[in-house]
């Protein structure tokens, strides 16, 4: 998620709440930010605040629309008024939460967006007798439930919703990991060895393999 935010607080309490569910989160203070952000990551959802510096949300959501950028966008801000409202879904916007908000609603609003983005196939995901509830949170190999922690299982949803594509150690990163990285770590490779030690070796398969040279593929 990218999360677009001027008040440095509340941008750091929604990342904590967001992170507490799971989920990745990026933070932008400015419009202009958000244009470049969301332009080069593939993001699931986009929460944008209305009143920014620089460009203003709705300027930054006509923006983004005109330059193809077709993530989910959720409106989160204090202006509460029925024209802002339908500026901001006439603009692009697809939902409109106005401050102040309940956390449960807004994680159900996020939820409900990502549902509708190119890279959701439904609540489980399978590839072979690999399967991962991604709403729950628990991944399976037959009827083995196996204990993954939440980043494991970010970097385990990743590999099954590519199966049989090599992904690189930058497309790992890109896709399980948020701007906070140390991009020159082994960290891709570390978490690939958890994996492998918990969804493979215990059941005597080799479903992640190494592909030299270019990175990581999930066996379709």
């Amino acid at each position: 998620m990218l999360v677009v935010e001027d008040e440095v607080k509340l941008a750091s309490l929604i990342r904590t709440a967001l992170r507490e569910q799971g989920l990745l989160a990026d933070v932008a203070i400015k419009g202009e930010d958000a244009l470049w952000m969301a332009a080069a990551t593939p993001y699931d959802v986009v929460v944008l605040d209305v009143n920014l510096p620089g460009i203003d949300g709705f300027e930054t959501v006509r923006r983004l629309r005109g330059e193809e950028v077709q993530t989910p966008i959720l409106m989160l801000t204090a202006r509460d008024g029925v024209e802002d409202r339908i500026t901001g879904l006439d603009t692009g916007a697809d939902d409109y939460l106005v401050k102040p908000f309940d956390f449960g609603e807004l994680f159900a609003r996020v939820r409900a967006l990502a549902r509708r983005g190119p890279t959701e196939t439904g609540p489980e995901l399978r590839v072979g007798d690999l399967s991962l509830d991604v709403a729950r949170h628990t991944a399976r190999r037959g009827d083995v439930e196996i204990e993954l922690s939440t980043k494991e299982l970010q970097l385990l949803e990743v590999f099954m919703r590519r199966p049989g594509q090599v992904l690189s150690r930058y497309d790992l990163l890109e896709r399980a990991w948020d701007m906070e990285y140390e991009n020159r770590s082994n960290v891709v490779d570390v978490y690939v060895g958890y994996l492998r030690d918990k969804i493979d070796r215990p059941f005597g398969v080799e479903s992640i393999e190494t592909v030299r040279g270019a990175g990581y593929r999930l066996r379709a």
